[in-house]
């Protein structure tokens, strides 16, 4: 049974979360700023967590770089703010997907089943052999650990399966709209730049340098690769 933490200052949008989601069988778990979220992550075991982003004390933007220092665990920001710049703002500091309030208790049931299996079912294969390498890049996709040039990388769940993505079919191109349907599981509408942030982020995890990559390319006007490294 997965663990939620929902983080809201708002305790009416908390208790209608609750409703929505203790049906569907999940533990829950409250918090009412971005510092008591913080403080339960260091002592609970926690599987997803929705994160509002405008609170006191500390926001849902700084409780996020907090959170990711230690954990890679699928955060979905609940915002009232519906500019572009704020969701990309909130995807650059590792969040992996953003509900607009007020929001479709279907959309949230939905969005939070679809970062669990990313997070907990997805990325390919369960064999014992199931290694991937290219460069310095290695992902052992039984343990979901990836290694560059031997140094452990940590990643979201959204990164990792894009990493993965690319891995799988070196030297292929995938558009924007393939790779966020493969990784979204849902139809693409307006994603490109969700995409982009997340490629951004995970070239500046895997490259040395991220402004000149050596392994996950551009090809202009058709998407993203992954160049075959030895």
């Amino acid at each position: 049974m997965a663990t939620l933490l929902i983080v809201d200052d708002e305790k009416d949008i908390v208790s209608a979360l609750e409703i929505y989601l203790k049906p569907e069988g999940y533990e829950i778990l409250t918090a009412n700023s971005g510092k008591q979220a913080v403080d339960i992550m260091h002592r609970e075991r926690v599987d997803l967590i929705l994160m509002d982003i405008m609170m006191p004390e500390m926001d849902g933007y700084q409780a996020t770089s907090k959170i990711r220092e230690e954990s890679n665990v699928p955060i979905i920001f609940l915002t009232a703010k519906s500019e572009d710049t704020d969701m990309i703002l909130g995807l650059n500091i590792g969040a992996d997907d953003y509900i607009t309030k007020p929001f479709n208790p279907a959309e949230v049931i939905a969005r939070v089943r679809s970062c669990l299996r990313r997070y907990t079912v997805l990325g390919g294969n369960t064999n014992s052999s199931n290694v991937l390498k290219n460069g310095g890049i290695e992902i052992n996709d039984d343990s979901k650990t990836v290694t560059v040039d031997g140094n452990v990388i940590l990643l979201t769940p959204v990164e990792y399966d894009i990493l993965l993505l690319l891995m799988k079919n070196t030297g292929k191109v995938f558009s924007s709209s393939e790779i966020y349907q493969k990784i979204w599981n849902e139809p693409f509408m307006n994603g490109e730049n969700t995409v982009a942030v997340h490629i951004r982020h995970l070239r500046e995890k895997v490259e040395i340098n991220p402004s000149e990559p050596r392994y996950i390319k551009v090809v202009w006007g058709r998407g993203y690769k992954m160049e075959k490294c030895l």
